[in-house]
């Protein structure tokens, strides 16, 4: 794909990866860093997206009116054991990355890019590798403490790895420690900028009581049924101490509703239920003194970045099971608490009480998750790929 009405001094990106949230978001926040810091020199930045069909990214890049391309793609359904790696699914799916590579490889030839970054899904690999066959510099960034399958993939091929924490570097092969780069993991501008008394008028609060700290509950943006249980369950008792703001997911709104039409007042005032939490989620998490959610590395990123203490129960069956190593690298720093296995609504209830009673004990773990956070990613990640292109 070749633009001929490029702009002479404009510089050239290529962004690979997608499949979900997790790896689209990061790259969109980084894409809109680096126009900012280009405008400001009068530069132009003329980007091109290699996705697939079907990911996030497909709906993202075009809504963002960013130039899309898919390539063939082979998912890797993972498995313990290996023969079940050898299914016919993913001997399919294996089949079709070779081309996918000549895909991206002419892709990239066409395109020359000044910089290749790749944010990780399957998707990544073959305009990674094509990169590295056109000889253009490939970034990777890692959102999670550990490389994702398709950054193990490509680590080899990197000029620079921009990693999300410190914890990380040790765990890169020795070969490739010396490329990499501590950024943390690119969050919004936006989820910094809220405001409480915005929360309490957007979504009309009047029931809250704002002497009491107020815990904002997510499952992600379809909800999780795990976690509305262990709300629902413990709610009464919640409520007792605190305002709770609850994102359940557009399917579940109706059955918590009529649980919790059974709420005495004033219990009842302090229960606000949402299918979804829109453009006021900046507000909602400067109003939130407790979050409990799920530990995808978005959410890490976001609440250290705002000095949130948190609650993590950790998605199960995340890949490599990177949800449950990342609530228990931020427990380990005394800056969550990580609820793994079998969770009860009494165990929410031990984790959350402690918090919920003592205002020193959430400044404390506010403090610590704040040590961990980068809100400036997304620039130390521009830095990365001006760097990059720089040689």
């Amino acid at each position: 794909m070749k633009s001929d009405h490029r702009p002479t001094n404009a510089f050239r990106l290529i962004v690979t990866g997608g499949g979900t949230g997790g790896h689209t978001y990061p790259a969109l926040t980084a894409i809109r860093a680096l126009q900012q810091r280009l405008a400001a020199e009068a530069r132009a930045l003329d980007v091109l997206w290699i996705g697939t069909t079907d990911g996030l990214e497909a709906r993202v890049a075009p809504a963002e009116g960013i130039a899309f391309a898919t390539v063939a793609t082979g998912k890797i359904r993972r498995s313990s054991n290996p023969l079940k790696m050898m299914s016919a699914a993913n001997m399919k799916d294996m089949a079709r990355v070779p081309l996918g590579v000549a895909q991206a490889r002419k892709i990239v030839s066409d395109f020359q890019p000044d910089v290749v970054l790749a944010t990780g899904g399957y998707v990544a690999v073959p305009a990674g590798l094509a990169a590295r066959m056109c000889r253009r510099p490939l970034v990777l960034h890692e959102q999670t403490v550990r490389l994702g399958l398709a950054n193990r993939k490509l680590a080899g091929s990197a000029a620079r790895i921009a990693v999300s924490s410190e914890a990380t570097v040790p765990l890169l092969p020795e070969a490739v420690r010396g490329a990499a780069v501590v950024t943390g993991n690119p969050i919004r501008p936006e989820v910094l900028a809220g405001h409480p008394d915005k929360a309490v008028e957007a979504l009309g609060l009047r029931g809250f009581d704002r002497r009491l700290p107020t815990v904002y509950v997510t499952g992600g943006a379809q909800g999780s049924q795990q976690i509305n249980n262990l709300v629902r369950d413990a709610l009464p008792w919640l409520l007792e101490r605190a305002n709770v703001i609850h994102q359940c997911g557009p399917d579940n709104v109706e059955e918590l509703r009529q649980h919790a039409a059974a709420l005495p007042l004033p219990l009842a005032g302090r229960y606000y239920l949402a299918g979804f939490v829109g453009p006021e989620l900046p507000d909602v998490l400067a109003l939130a003194d407790v979050v409990v959610s799920r530990s995808g590395a978005g959410t890490l990123a976001e609440l250290t970045a705002l000095g949130k203490p948190a609650v993590f129960i950790p998605l199960a069956s995340s890949a490599g099971n990177e949800q449950a190593h990342n609530a228990r690298y931020l427990e380990g720093a005394g800056a969550a608490v990580a609820l793994l296995g079998d969770v009860t609504a009494d165990r929410l209830r031990d984790a959350v009480g402690p918090l919920l009673a003592d205002p020193a004990r959430r400044e404390a773990m506010a403090q610590r998750a704040r040590a961990h956070g980068r809100p400036d990613a997304a620039d130390r990640l521009v830095d990365v790929i001006l760097s990059a292109a720089s040689g």
